[in-house]
């Protein structure tokens, strides 16, 4: 890519696109191409096509995507699995037709059976059963990065595809019923020192409540008060996490110095040309949910609820495909999250004196 090249970025304002659009701008690439949801609905095909159409890209880095924690999972699963699907099919195809240069596309490693082996190389997409609870949204995952191998295969175009680990950092989604577990954790346990700390009205500001009682009684539904925090399952999972800004980086090492004649296995059936995009370490949820109490503050208590499910048991990727293509990850999970916590508190609770 050239500084002036014209680049899409497909989902900029979410954790993933707007940790890529902020590397973009800080490598000084002049000419970026990105929309909001209203003004382009990417699951609405004829929309999407007349973007492509008119605006031309030469690049394009798909990052939009519907995601979110075990419970929006394993509750909005036909929303997951049609909403993916659409986005992938639609931007893909469309790069496709008009002739876009390379595309870069971001799907998880929620594609891995839920009973891989550790640590999880590509070559096991497909080797398995999935997890219940993403299940929906694994199978579009998959399916686009079947879309992007399948049309390099046809058509001969540069579509690579990345599977990053559990991501968090900046414009994560805080919500706690839809949430994946980092931010969902963070945001417990700061609720919950505002709660042991009297701080009622950094609370009202936070959850946009008008009562004390009503911030109560809304966060007793997700187990929080000042004494404790709930934490689904027993604990004992173990998860890998990457920075989103670290993943910006992947991002762009990938965009400028891997194509899909790189990924290719000589004399074999071409398949499993993802990469994955990780950190090589990972924590246990009862691990992390101690580091996060202790880095937000909260002097509580930890409860378990092993009546909740657990997700899948152990994730750890195998990264030494991307490795050995010269990329590695350089924020730590300790740094990683107290960055996020500073800009957690800065967006939501109107500063850090809490």
């Amino acid at each position: 890519m050239q500084k002036d090249s014209k680049i899409y970025i497909a989902g900029h304002n979410g954790l993933v696109g707007s940790a890529i659009l902020d590397e973009l701008k800080s490598e000084n690439f002049t000419n970026l191409i990105y929309k909001t949801h209203s003004e382009l609905d990417l699951t609405d095909q004829k929309s999407v096509n007349e973007f492509f159409e008119k605006e031309k890209p030469e690049f394009v880095i798909l990052a939009a995507a519907k995601a979110g924690g075990i419970a929006a999972n394993n509750t909005y699963r036909a929303d997951f699995i049609y909403e993916n699907l659409m986005i992938e099919t639609n931007v893909i195809h469309a790069s496709f037709k008009y002739k876009v240069k390379k595309l870069l596309f971001i799907a998880s490693t929620t594609i891995y059976p839920k009973n891989a082996n550790t640590p999880t190389n590509e070559k096991q997409m497909l080797s398995g059963d999935l997890e219940y609870t993403n299940k929906p949204y694994a199978i579009a995952k998959i399916a686009g990065l079947m879309l992007c191998e399948s049309y390099n295969i046809q058509y001969n175009t540069n579509f690579i595809a990345i599977t990053p680990i559990n991501l968090y950092g900046n414009n994560d989604k805080f919500d706690l019923e839809k949430a994946h577990v980092m931010p969902a954790l963070l945001r417990k346990f700061h609720l919950a020192k505002l709660l042991e700390n009297n701080n009622e009205k950094a609370l009202l500001r936070d959850l946009n409540l008008n009562s004390l009682s009503e911030a109560k009684a809304y966060l007793a539904k997700y187990g929080v008060n000042e004494k404790s925090v709930e934490i689904w399952g027993d604990g004992t999972p173990t998860r890998e996490f990457l920075h989103s800004e670290d993943l910006a980086k992947a991002v762009m090492f990938v965009m400028q110095n891997v194509d899909f004649k790189d990924l290719k296995i000589k004399d074999k059936e071409i398949t499993n040309t993802h990469l994955n995009v990780g950190v090589n370490e990972n924590i246990s949820i009862k691990e992390l949910a101690f580091l996060i109490k202790d880095i937000v503050g909260f002097n509580g208590d930890i409860v378990f609820n092993k009546d909740r499910p657990n997700g899948v048991m152990n994730k750890l990727t195998d990264c030494s495909k991307i490795n050995a293509l010269g990329w590695k990850h350089k924020i730590n999970l300790k740094e990683g999250i107290t960055m996020m916590y500073e800009w957690y508190k800065n967006t939501y609770s109107g500063g850090g004196g809490l």
